[in-house]
Order: C-alpha cells, then sequence, then structure tokens
C-alpha cells in the first residue's frame, strides 16, 4: 500500500511557488514609494503616496478647481507642498490632522489621485497631559 510520490511533489510545488512570490513582494515592494513633503521633489512626475499634516484648506473637493491644501511634514512642520485634490472627504479631515494620498508632483504642486485622500487617527496612546496641581 505504498502512495505515489505524486502527492508530494505538488504540494512541494505549491510551497515553493508561494515561497517564491512572497519573496517577491518582499523585495519589489509595493512599487510605490511613500514620501513626506520635504522629500517629494525628489519624485517628479512619479506615482507617490504623500504623508503629510495639512496646514491650510481652501475650495471645495467636488468643484472643478477641486479642494487646494498645503501639507507639511508631520513631525518637522517643515517643507511645505501644495495639493490639489478631487473626490470624498474624510469626515475627520482637519487643519493639523496627517493625512494619507497618492498622486503625482507635476509643475511644483502635487495633483492627488481622485478618492485616494485619507486620515491617520491620532493616537490615543499618547501620554495624557499632567495637571500643574502641587
Amino acid at each position: 500500500m505504498r502512495r505515489s510520490p505524486a502527492r508530494l511533489v505538488i504540494a512541494l510545488s505549491v510551497a515553493a511557488a508561494l515561497a517564491v512570490f512572497i519573496l517577491y513582494t518582499s523585495i519589489a515592494g509595493a512599487g510605490t514609494p511613500q514620501v513626506v513633503p520635504t522629500q517629494i521633489h525628489k519624485y517628479v512626475g512619479q506615482s507617490v503616496t504623500l504623508v503629510g499634516t495639512v496646514v491650510s484648506t481652501r475650495g471645495d473637493a467636488h468643484s472643478t478647481a477641486g479642494m487646494r491644501f498645503v501639507l507639511s511634514d508631520p513631525n518637522q512642520k517643515v517643507g511645505r507642498v501644495p495639493v490639489v485634490y478631487h473626490g470624498s472627504v474624510p469626515d475627520l479631515y482637519k487643519a493639523g490632522r496627517v493625512v494619507v494620498l497618492t498622486g503625482t508632483l507635476r509643475s511644483g504642486q502635487f495633483l492627488a489621485n481622485s478618492g485616494s485622500l485619507s486620515t491617520k487617527c491620532p493616537s490615543k496612546y499618547s501620554p495624557a497631559k499632567q495637571s500643574t496641581k502641587t
């Protein structure tokens, strides 16, 4: 009652294919670099994921001109880049919030892909403010 090695060969082949796929995706990555406003000038004309803090906003995301806002680096508050966005705006969007969006830098402004805007949630694990009572 010896079984044929066909099952073993098929299982090992599937495992090898999965290992190659995992290795490829870990090396190649998603293919879209994630950058902050101070790094964006290195990626002119390329599709990137931009992460930044909203400094100011004007316009309507559903108008033909789009919503225009300025982003700065999330931690350093430097490196500003103007953004043009069309599409839905998350409820948590406001000045001071860290946002993530994809698009391309052209002519000095970041043209965001429609519907790519999302907000990062503020950390609920940040240290509590200490009272000044003595």
